[in-house]
């Protein structure tokens, strides 16, 4: 378990780095959802309005953020200055219809992670449709991109639409018009040609055994690819049944190994992230200066890797126990329940989709 006097140097480290917290001043709050798992409407006040099972969380082009519930089947937006809560996608119904007309009118079946382009259409992946779908910009209707709806593999080398997948749970965009989907049911990464409308593999086999470090991308194992996020012509990623963090050159098309023995376990804080142990990690972010972000979720604990140093730390969580509790105070006191998602706004505020406690928390100054 990471040292009290520890964290307090890293907050100071983070301060001066990218304007995160000061030593001190770091805080932990639900900024979104009340514990209460039914529907009890479409908008209202964030911390009056019931959000069940929040898994993944990103701030929108608008710098609003953006949550993906997944009991109600729908994507929702805060409003991070009013903290007024509405729903973007999906009508609450579990199903598969709508594509072409409004996405508040669509129905959706597990939306799991929500990303945008550059020029602001959201794109989000239904874990349980195999699909992955995207609301325009401009005029707010919702189609599928990618995906049959039934789970399997194929497709490759064809129209995305007539791909299939096995409940892929992330994706990420890239700024040159791909979208990668982690296809975890096949232990494979998927990249589609936005453009093209075409699909392809870059990494994976199927098959539950590690790559070896340095090994090209295309042709290697990789167990349980579950999160994934761009920084420039870097991929990252996360490997659930790994228990590790991994790295793909997109230039070199290579694989690299980042952080974790592939061993469950809790231990590793201060020291170099390889030797570290995570457990079913299933979130990833970059922070603003490019530090890596892991929800380690079956530890229930927020880890940070410093890409400088490779040096990892936590930096919310008490570990281990999986319950709610720390709200108005350190966020290493802090509990949470298999939280998934995670993103940074650029004022360096962790949002975290803390799952099983149907919240939204925020780490902030």
């Amino acid at each position: 378990m990471l040292h009290r006097n520890f964290f307090v140097l890293c907050l100071i480290y983070v301060t001066t780095t990218c304007g995160f917290v000061s030593a001190g001043e770091a805080v932990i709050n639900t900024a979104a959802g009340t514990g209460g798992e039914e529907n009890n409407g479409d908008a209202g006040a964030a911390r009056a309005m019931n959000i069940g099972l929040p898994f993944g969380v990103e701030i929108g082009p608008d710098g609003a953020l953006y949550i993906t519930e997944c009991l109600h089947h729908r994507v929702r937006r805060l409003d991070r200055k009013t903290g007024e809560l509405t729903t973007v996608a999906g009508n609450g119904q579990k199903g598969w219809s709508g594509d072409g007309g409004p996405a508040n009118a669509a129905r959706l079946d597990e939306p799991y992670e929500v990303r945008f382009d550059k020029t602001g259409n959201m794109y989000f992946v239904e874990m349980q449709n195999h699909i992955v779908r995207r609301v325009d910009a401009k005029t707010g209707r919702i189609s599928t991109i990618a995906g049959t709806g039934r789970a399997g593999f194929g497709g490759d080398g064809g129209p995305a639409t007539e791909a299939r997948f096995k409940v892929p749970h992330s994706i990420t965009l890239d700024d040159d018009g791909f979208l990668y989907v982690a296809d975890i049911g096949n232990h494979r990464i998927r990249r589609i040609d936005l453009d093209a409308g075409t699909i392809e593999t870059i990494a994976g086999t199927g098959e539950v055994r590690f790559p070896a470090d340095g090994a090209k991308a295309k042709g290697s194992p990789l167990p349980g690819p579950r999160a994934l996020a761009i920084g420039g012509r870097t991929l990252w990623i996360v490997l659930r049944e790994g228990h590790s963090v991994w790295k793909c050159d997109l230039d070199e098309k290579t694989l690299h190994h980042v952080a974790g023995t592939g061993k469950a376990g809790y231990s590793g804080d201060g020291g170099p992230a390889i030797k570290a142990t995570f457990k079913g990690p299933k979130g990833l972010a970059l922070g603003p200066t490019g530090n890596l972000f892991v929800v380690d979720s079956e530890n229930e604990v927020i880890r940070r890797i410093d890409l400088a140093t490779h040096v990892v730390s936590t930096v919310a969580g008490s570990g281990r126990t999986r319950s709610y509790g720390g709200d108005g105070g350190d966020p290493l006191k802090a509990k949470f329940s298999q939280p998934h998602g995670i993103c940074l706004a650029d004022d360096g505020t962790i949002y975290i989709g803390d799952t099983r406690n149907h919240r939204v928390r925020a780490v902030s100054r």
